[in-house]
């Protein structure tokens, strides 16, 4: 990555460990291929499964040390906080019930935590951590890969620049069809717990896909959400959480009489998407429209004048997007090099976390515990507005 400094890239890899993410996960790979890309972090530790036998199995052919595989989470931030070798940072890839009892377990073992999102499954016990992490100090890495992404950070900053206008309209979507049958009903592992509110919390779609959407509509706006009015829908008979969500969206005043409006889909019951989020931004001077698909290009097209391809790397593109670039124009770059972006962004924050009182340079993003409250804060209100036929909902 384009102007890593070299105090805060160098001294050898950051040693770290995983919860989950053993035989029969998929995001767990996802993390583990991120977090080599750039060799910034090793990974020497886990507690791979809540299976011993998988666990076992997992850290074999990843080619652990036996004696650092671990059988639960707990037993690992005991053991890893003794040995002088131990791990400076955990990446958490469970289902999303176990996100906060590991996080607090490493962060009071005076570890950092990169996880998976959603942050928790409920609002309260999202707050409960932000307070521990305030307390102890720590790094906190909440893994929305997407505000990663080259034309994505191009966009925030021509939103900040002005160039936008004044933010009118925000519109974000994320559709998916995987689940479209009763795909959980087959044994399905990643379907069986997304659907399971003891496991994956209050939302489905919601969770799991519409925090993404409703997070990257944030990060790209600056705008911050004011109240909501959601209908979620469990088309597929007998699943027990959401399906499909329309929400629409109303906007804090950002320093103008009429703030800004948007609306939200997330669903993974609508044949012909593999993985649609888009996002689209319209102002008083512009309009911005990103697609996951396709993204090295970002289309901008200011009012009154033609439509405008910007590329990564291309002309128009900023500092900003190339700072989180790796390759030259033309060539594919996408979901596990944003990932990559969001591991070098942490490697970079905990670097400068070793120095006492050590913050990491300003150019430093990446989504943090706050980001996961205001996740969950998305979710109950949305929950909530819905079980009232949609009525408005502050958060």
């Amino acid at each position: 990555m384009v102007g890593a400094s070299k105090s805060e890239t160098g001294g050898g890899p950051i040693r770290y460990g995983m919860v989950g993410g053993g035989q029969g996960a998929f995001i767990g790979a996802v993390h583990r291929i991120a977090a080599r890309m750039d060799n910034e972090f090793l990974l020497v530790a886990g507690a791979l499964s809540s299976d011993p036998a998988r666990a076992k199995a997992s850290a074999e052919e990843l080619g652990l040390d036996p004696a650092r595989s671990y059988g639960s989470f707990a037993e690992m931030a005991k053991a890893e906080a003794k040995r002088p070798d131990g791990i400076e940072a955990v990446a958490i890839v469970t289902p999303n019930n176990v996100h906060v009892p590991a996080a607090k377990a490493f962060l009071e073992a005076g570890i950092h935590v990169i996880c998976d999102k959603p942050l928790a499954t409920t609002l309260a016990e999202a707050k409960k951590l932000a307070a521990l992490v305030e307390k102890t100090g720590k790094v906190f890495v909440l893994t929305h890969n997407y505000t990663a992404y080259p034309m994505v950070r191009q966009a925030r900053e021509m939103v900040a620049k002005g160039q936008l206008g004044d933010i009118r309209i925000v519109q974000s979507e994320y559709p998916q069809d995987w689940l479209t049958e009763d795909l959980a009903a087959t044994g399905q592992k990643q379907a069986a717990w997304r659907s399971d509110p003891k496991q994956a919390g209050a939302g489905g779609a919601l969770g799991d896909i519409g925090t993404h959407a409703y997070n990257l509509a944030r990060f790209v706006s600056g705008l911050e959400l004011d109240a909501l009015s959601a209908d979620l829908d469990a088309f597929v008979p007998g699943r027990q959480l959401d399906d499909n969500v329309n929400v629409m969206l109303r906007f804090k005043p950002a320093g103008k009489s009429h703030p800004a409006k948007g609306m939200l889909w997330a669903s993974q019951v609508a044949p012909g998407h593999e993985n649609g989020l888009k996002l689209r931004i319209y102002g008083s001077k512009g309009g911005l429209e990103w697609v996951q698909a396709d993204p090295n290009y970002l289309w901008y097209t200011p009012f009154g004048q033609p439509k405008q391809l910007i590329t990564r790397n291309g002309a128009g593109a900023l500092p900003v997007a190339g700072r989180v670039s790796r390759v030259p124009s033309g060539h594919p770059e996408g979901y596990l090099e944003g990932f990559a972006n969001i591991y070098q962004e942490a490697a970079r924050a905990i670097r400068a976390a070793r120095r006492k009182g050590g913050k990491p340079a300003k150019d430093v993003i990446f989504p943090t515990i706050q980001d996961g409250v205001e996740g969950m804060a998305f979710i109950e209100a949305c929950v909530k507005s819905s079980r009232k036929n949609g009525a408005w909902t502050k958060l």
